[in-house]
């Protein structure tokens, strides 16, 4: 597992947690909607970096 993964991965799963925090406070869906996009993104590129696929 390569540092930039992990670090994607961990970034990731902070805005998952930020995605929870924003709901629970009733915040606006148009920022909901872009933290989880930024979450998934980085989600999926920090799991496509991982050297399982090579």
């Amino acid at each position: 597992m390569s540092g930039t993964a992990t670090v994607l991965i961990v970034v990731g799963l902070f805005f998952l947690g930020g995605i929870i925090s924003f709901v629970k406070q009733k915040m606006p869906t148009s920022l909901i909607v872009l933290l989880s996009i930024g979450a998934a993104m980085c989600l999926v590129s920090g799991v496509m970096r991982l050297e399982v696929w090579n």
